[in-house]
């Protein structure tokens, strides 16, 4: 059974969709045991945001013309984010998500693989580590 503000947010998107929308919430659920989620704004729209440690690690949205998965993961490493833009060459990546109006853009089993890559992430450890670099550079250069 789904969440009912996930249920009211799937009802506002249009009939054609639904389906993408619900497998591919369902896949970051079964492939990322870390995050929450909820829906609340977003870069000014509602969407899925799946948190990890309070911080968003993926959000997902149906926007005007297609529907958008930001993937933090993706955003903040070169190499995830070049193997799949490769594997998922029919929809358009931006810097830390892909948008694409049509499932055929989107092949779950590429999505599941991508999800899975991404659920061994710790954002915040990586948020850590990136703040104690740079204390240390900043500290070397006095």
């Amino acid at each position: 059974m789904m969440d009912a503000k996930i249920n009211d947010y799937l009802s506002s998107q249009p009939e054609e969709r639904l389906s993408i929308l619900i497998e591919i919430h369902t896949l970051i659920l079964e492939n990322d045991k870390t995050v929450v989620f909820e829906v609340e704004p977003m870069m000014g729209k509602e969407m899925i945001v799946y948190k990890h440690k309070g911080m968003m690690k993926y959000a997902l949205a149906g926007v005007k013309k297609y529907i958008s998965l930001h993937v933090l993961p993706m955003y903040m490493n070169n190499l995830l984010y070049d193997k799949y833009k490769l594997l998922l060459d029919k929809a358009s990546f931006k810097k830390g998500c892909i948008n694409f109006e049509a499932k055929e853009q989107m092949p779950l089993t590429i999505v599941q693989a991508l999800l899975t890559d991404c659920s061994k992430i710790d954002l915040y450890k990586m948020r850590e580590t990136q703040l104690q670099e740079r204390k240390l550079k900043a500290k070397s250069k006095k």
